[in-house]
Order: structure tokens, then sequence, then C-alpha cells
């Protein structure tokens, strides 16, 4: 195996998958949404990642995924911010920021035995418009969390339905090296993502307001990878229960497999996350330097990585 391979595979930590329920506004020590949580089984010190599902999808649609990259040694916490929504996200942001705020008190007692969350490494990803959100998180668009992450993961983000419809607060501006933050950033795309499944159905990341377009604003250190020949729901669980789960291999054009893009993405978020919140760049710099490594094809790789380099 490829040094830059390893991180597409399990990692050697075991794997415990919480669900905490949230608790009313006098309750501190419980979460102001459903938490699925994804953390390491041995003790130790772990850095923690806040992950956004996508629209109208389940925190439990990405179990596998989180699993991936908890077993490399990082806490994963995943909010329910919805089950329902508009186009609006401004609330969601608001629920992404107040389940970043719980983290310092309510986060440990939950954890495995000799568990211990790592908060000084914080970063936050997500997945389609949470993709949307966690870039808005960081960079105070509608709420700002009291913690401060070090690295921010859009996973196929779409900012609305195309340019010039972007949903509300939006988040692209269209002006290239225009996100002014300190946090590290990586933008993941699909290829298949801005294609239409069908005459009737659009397009799940439209072009103008999805991953080029996030990637073009976000300033260095950051990096940019897209699976050509994968959709935008590829990365989920390969069967996610009940009506929205069989949804997921119906609305979006989708590759012919979803546990290659699921590596991948696992992959690639545990490789930036050792390089910006571990300062451990090795698996990163062996994907920069041997994409083949990727169990995916890649039609755009560009890795910058240098803070010196400007926008």
């Amino acid at each position: 195996m490829s040094a830059g391979a390893r991180v597409f595979r399990l990692g050697n930590h075991e794997v415990q998958l919480l669900n905490v329920e949230p608790g009313g506004a006098a309750s501190s020590r419980l979460p102001p949404k459903p938490l699925l949580i994804a953390s390491p089984t041995d003790g130790g010190d772990f850095p923690v990642l806040l992950f956004l599902h996508g629209y109208l999808l389940y925190n439990s649609f990405y179990s596998q995924l989180i699993r991936h990259i908890a077993s490399h040694g990082f806490i994963v916490v995943a909010p329910q911010l919805y089950t329902l929504s508009g186009p609006d996200s401004t609330a969601e942001i608001h629920s992404a920021a107040s389940t970043a705020d719980w983290l310092p008190v309510g986060l440990p007692p939950v954890l495995p035995p000799s568990v211990r969350p790592d908060l000084a490494k914080l970063a936050v990803a997500g997945h389609s418009r949470g993709g949307k959100v966690a870039f808005a998180l960081v960079l105070g668009r509608g709420a700002r969390a009291s913690l401060s992450f070090s690295a921010v993961i859009g996973i196929d983000p779409v900012d609305g339905m195309g340019r010039g419809k972007q949903t509300v607060p939006p988040v692209l501006t269209y002006v290239p090296g225009s996100f002014a933050m300190e946090a590290a950033a990586m933008v993941l795309g699909s290829g298949l993502g801005e294609l239409p499944r069908g005459p009737l159905l659009p397009a799940c990341a439209p072009a103008g307001v999805n991953h080029r377009d996030f990637a073009a604003e976000c300033c260095p250190p950051s990096c940019y990878l897209v699976a050509g020949e994968y959709g935008h729901v590829d990365m989920l669980d390969d069967a996610p229960p009940g009506l929205r789960g069989r949804a997921t291999h119906c609305l979006c054009k989708a590759g012919a497999a979803r546990g290659p893009m699921r590596a991948f993405v696992g992959g690639a978020v545990v490789a930036f996350l050792r390089a910006f919140l571990e300062g451990d760049p090795r698996d990163l710099l062996a994907l920069r330097d041997d994409p083949a490594a990727s169990p995916v094809s890649l039609s755009a790789a560009t890795f910058l990585l240098e803070e010196t380099v400007t926008c």
C-alpha cells in the first residue's frame, strides 16, 4: 500500500456510534440538537470535527463516512440541524454555532471512558447545503461560534439553485480569493453533481453555486479535489433507510458505487485534518504527489498549501 493510500482504508481505532438527544434551554449538558457522534473507544485526546448534513438528509445517512474518519483518531459530532427546512439556511447556521458552543461542557460526559476531546483542534465540515453552512459559520455569515475552527471542509458544497439564485444568506461572492478566514479550507467536488438526473430532475449541485465556485474563493492554505466520475450523494451510506434514504438513489446522477467515493471523501478529510489540526502533512503531501493513490479518479487536484501564496 502506498503512503498516500492508507487514509482511504479504515484506521486502527475501534469506533462507537453514539446518539445524544437534545435538552431544554435550562440544560447546558444536553445538546441543542440531536447528535450522532462517532468516537474512538480507546482512551486519549482526539481532535474534533463538527459534521453538517446535506439538505433534507439525516445525519445517520453518513454513519459509514463518519465512522471512517473516527477510525483514524477523530471525534466526529454530527447534529441533525432540522428535519424539514425551506430555502433560508440562517437557522441552520445558528444551530451549528450553538452546537459548537455546547462542545466544551456537553461533549466530554457523553464520550466513552478516557476519551477526551481536544477542542484546541477543531474543524467543521459539511455536505451539500451543509457545506455552505460550514463556510458561513467560519466566515461569520449569519452566526459565529465562540470556538475557533482551524479547518473548514466543503463536501460538494451548494449555495442555491444557480448563479443569481443563491439561498439566504449567500456565501459566494464571485470574487476570487474572497474567503478571508484563518481556517485552512478544503473543497471536495463531484463531477456528476452538476448534471441533471433526467429531464424532470434538476442537478443536485448546479453550476454557478457548486464546488468550483467555492474553491475559487478559498485562499491558501487550501485544497481542491474533484471525483469526476461520481455524484453528489455518492459518499452516503450504501443503503440509508426510509423514503428519504431510498430517494438518495433516485434524485441525483450517481457513479457506479458509493464505496469508492465514500473512501475518497473519508480519506481526503483525514489527510487534511492531520495536516491542519495535528501538524502532520505527510498523508496530504503523499496524495498531492501521487493522486493515483485515491480510490477514485481525480479530474481536478489543486494543492495551495503555502500561506505565503497570495490570492
